[in-house]
């Protein structure tokens, strides 16, 4: 027997709520929020901005790959999100109560987290792009990584790695 909030559900997939609206949702509100953030396209400028964060989400949801991609990630961003809250809480219970969480965590842990969260994000996306071969851009490259490991492949990571480190040291 079916319950009312699964017909509920059935009905906004129907209609096409999971596949056009909430992608726009998301992607408008996100490029309004970089937008208006980083004033971009200048001060006091939110008219603007919400205009071309509304074409970019149209045009992200015109894309229907994209929006496939994006219901096949979100959900597993989300767990590694719901995983890095845990873990913070985690840490927040050993706390000092008479500081800030963040003031007790050292620089080097935050921006261990961030990269290890970034590096997450980026890797989770790698593996729900598909190529015209039915495989994901992560399979790709580590099929193409390990059938090709040679002294040019080496040589690039390596030097990928010295580049990073340079800005890293650079920036920060």
């Amino acid at each position: 027997m079916a319950s009312t909030l699964a017909n509920a559900l059935g009905f906004f997939r129907d209609f096409g709520v999971f596949d056009v609206i909430l992608p726009f949702l998301l992607i408008f509100t996100v490029v309004f929020d970089i937008l208006q953030k980083t004033k971009l396209l200048g001060d006091d400028k939110a008219n603007l901005d919400a205009m071309v964060a509304f074409v970019i989400g149209l045009l992200v949801v015109a894309a229907t790959k994209v929006v496939a991609i994006i219901n096949e990630t979100l959900p597993q961003v989300m767990i590694l999100v719901v995983v890095g809250l845990s873990f913070l809480l985690m840490l927040g219970i050993f706390a000092d109560p008479k500081k800030s969480f963040f003031e007790d965590l050292s620089d080097g842990f935050r921006v261990g987290l961030m990269i290890f969260m970034t590096v997450s994000v980026v890797l989770i996306f790698l593996a729900n792009i598909k190529t015209s071969g039915n495989e994901s851009w992560l399979e790709y490259a580590w099929n193409y990584m390990t059938s090709y490991w040679n002294g040019a492949v080496v040589g690039s990571i390596i030097l990928f790695i010295i580049v990073i480190a340079a800005i890293w040291l650079v920036i920060g």
